[in-house]
């Protein structure tokens, strides 16, 4: 495909250029794309999706130019990594918009998440219609697949500006002792579930480059401290395993334009006492505070194997559990799975 485009004179052709042509390197190189500037027009060759993709760049910087506003190598970066997203039109409040519960589209081509039971939909119901949504359900239920999916449709349709990904590090029941290796070494072992879901919704290579133009983070809860995140999606996963404290840390970080989600089991707490859970002790104290929703999914939404719905309900007794219907649907995965 080819394509041609007219710059305008002066500042503004500088402001997309970039100095010495640097903004049409990193677009070039990027989305390997023949970029050739001559005189007035920009010349684009190559894939139709790339130099589509080049093009909606270009229209960015455009717009930023008019504006009088100077794009830094961070923020092309970032533009490149969320070309996918739709036009800047399209931009808004994702209150109203996204119709999560309808399906969701990743970035991987061709595939559509969708809710499977009753629960996962008001689950992502709370999602899109509350800036803090609290979910606590057994293993299976789908907390922390739909939480990623959501997050993940969010940032592609720029509705957000970065996805964090947190984890508490905490051992369940078993002393692992030293570990060996770079601190990103030592903590990746307790971020595996959330990459594990992330590998389903983008490729590997977009995940990088993501994480390269810091629009995602997988990160254990200790370094959330100090932090103010806006115009993020912020998930916390295995808060059953958070102090009351670390709660109270984390939940302060909500920054403006932002959401948050929290999950977990209480069934599955390891701190020395299970009487400290910050999950336990956030539920009981913001369940009548406006604009924070708490879901609670049973048995029923366990989507996993079958025998994970079996194991649960047998388990169901030790813990003081009401033991849950039986359902065999499965949900929370790629609708073209049967």
């Amino acid at each position: 495909m080819d394509l041609s485009i007219q710059l305008p004179e002066g500042p503004a052709r500088l402001a997309i250029t970039g100095p010495a042509e640097r903004h049409l390197k990193i677009i070039r190189e990027a989305l390997a794309v023949s970029i050739m500037a001559r005189d007035s027009t920009l010349r684009l060759r190559g894939d139709d999706r790339a130099v589509a993709q080049a093009a909606n760049i270009i229209e960015r910087l455009a717009r930023a130019a008019e504006r009088g506003e100077v794009i830094d190598r961070h923020q092309l970066l970032e533009m490149v990594a969320t070309v996918d997203a739709v036009p800047l039109a399209g931009v808004g409040s994702a209150r109203g918009q996204l119709r999560l519960s309808s399906g969701m589209s990743v970035y991987l081509v061709g595939r559509t998440i969708k809710p499977a039971t009753a629960g996962q939909r008001a689950y992502l119901d709370a999602i899109e219609n509350h800036d803090l949504t609290f979910c606590s359900g057994p293993a299976g239920t789908g907390k922390t697949y739909l939480a990623v999916a959501a997050a993940t449709v969010m940032l592609k349709r720029s509705l957000a500006r970065k996805l964090v990904l947190v984890r508490p590090a905490v051992e369940a029941g078993e002393k692992l002792g030293f570990l060996p290796g770079t601190m990103q070494e030592k903590v990746n072992p307790y971020l595996r579930p959330l990459l594990d879901a992330l590998h389903d919704m983008m490729p590997f290579d977009q995940i990088e480059r993501f994480m390269a133009a810091d629009l995602l983070e997988i990160i254990p809860l200790a370094f959330m401290r100090g932090r103010t995140l806006n115009d993020a999606v912020v998930i916390l996963d295995e808060a059953q395993n958070t102090t009351r404290g670390q709660m109270l840390m984390f939940l302060t970080r909500l920054g403006q334009g932002s959401k948050m989600i929290v999950t977990g089991d209480t069934s599955q707490i390891d701190l020395p006492d299970p009487r400290d859970s910050g999950l336990v002790d956030a539920v009981r104290r913001l369940r009548r505070v406006p604009n924070v929703a708490m879901v609670s999914l049973s048995g029923q939404d366990i989507v996993r194997h079958s025998l994970v719905q079996r194991i649960v309900e047998a388990y169901a007794p030790a813990t003081g559990k009401r033991k849950p219907k039986g359902r065999s649907e499965e949900g929370g995965q790629d609708s073209s799975t049967p």
